[in-house]
């Protein structure tokens, strides 16, 4: 047997040393996967301005933007934030379904079609946000307005 004793490196590390003063303050999304995966449209419809200005300086960094572009991130994060809430505040039910949905089947979003309708009219009805995906053809109908899933375990009622 060996004398030597075992060494584990998967200790928590955090960091404590304050950011700079010039790097706002903001407090983080707090959220899972599901509901953000939920509101992932919405979010990147009202914050992309926000997210081209965090792209663009990630880009220009060369890879090196951490501590350059965190006044970029903070800004994405506090418009995804303030997203989450007003949607939160103004459509929880359908959110709450479309999320929980998501969580129980794998994020597999055509799985929770049924829910997500009713979200996408909400959303847009109380905050004008439209889910739109990026990429799309124009000449098709878009993946989350088809009456029929393809992949769905159950058939569409609506």
């Amino acid at each position: 047997m060996s004398a030597r004793q075992p060494r584990f490196n998967q200790h928590l590390l955090i960091d404590t040393t304050p950011l700079p003063d010039s790097i706002p303050k903001v407090q983080e999304v707090g959220s899972s996967s599901a509901p953000l995966l939920s509101a992932s449209y919405f979010i990147g419809a009202r914050c992309k301005a926000y997210n081209d200005d965090y792209m663009q300086c990630k880009t220009e960094a060369n890879g090196k933007g951490e501590m350059d572009c965190l006044r970029e991130g903070r800004k994405v994060t506090r418009c995804a934030g303030s997203v989450l809430e007003d949607v939160n505040k103004s459509c929880l039910e359908e959110f709450r379904k479309h999320w929980e949905c998501l969580d129980n089947n794998n994020q597999q979003l055509w799985q929770c079609r049924k829910w997500e309708r009713p979200l996408n009219s909400c959303v847009f009805e109380k905050l004008n946000l439209e889910k739109k995906i990026p990429g799309a053809p124009e000449n098709e109908t878009p993946v989350h307005l088809r009456k029929r899933q393809i992949f769905a375990h159950s058939i569409m009622t609506q």
